[in-house]
């Protein structure tokens, strides 16, 4: 489910991020060049269930696994020190679910974001039915903290869809 980046959180462009290497992914930013995959990968059916198309594409990282654009990977921040955290969104091409790529592609993230960026927690917020997704990133050690109730847009009904808020703290990270 693609999260709102509304009130302190500040969406982080891509290009702010140099190019961060995973067990079989690579995360950097992404290029005009890298557009028109993502927005059809974006457009399968087995993501647009899950996924709206964004505005912009270059505010988050291309996912490559042998230098093939295979989906993206997004985070915002959470400025206010009280509160201080970021989160995370992906999408795959649905050739490449279930390999494995996504969970490490999220993993090689949440290590830069607590490690390179000080993060103490990180959260993620899959719709509640997406249990693949769910399952990915239990991989990683997020943990559901709780529903949210008719929070986002099911992209293939129209209607409201609850969300599953989990999130991860720096020492669960696996």
């Amino acid at each position: 489910m693609h999260s709102d980046s509304g009130d302190d959180r500040q969406q982080q462009p891509g290009g702010e991020v140099g190019e961060l290497h995973g067990a079989a992914v690579v995360l950097r930013p992404t290029t005009d060049t890298d557009i028109p995959t993502l927005d059809r990968i974006v457009r399968e059916p087995e993501v647009a269930a899950w996924w709206s198309a964004p505005d912009d594409y270059r505010d988050m990282l291309a996912i490559l696994c042998h230098d093939e654009v295979i989906g993206a990977i997004q985070f915002s921040e959470e400025t206010d020190p009280e509160f201080r955290h970021a989160s995370i969104d992906i999408f795959l091409t649905a050739r490449r679910h279930g390999q494995g790529l996504g969970t490490d592609a999220v993993r090689t993230l949440a290590h830069w974001l607590i490690h390179e960026r000080g993060h103490h927690r990180l959260t993620i917020d899959p719709a509640a039915a997406n249990t693949p997704a769910i399952r990915s990133y239990r991989k990683v050690g997020f943990q559901p903290v709780g529903i949210m109730r008719a929070y986002g847009r099911d992209h293939r009904t129209g209607g409201w869809a609850d969300g599953l808020l989990m999130d991860l703290l720096a020492d669960e990270l696996t």
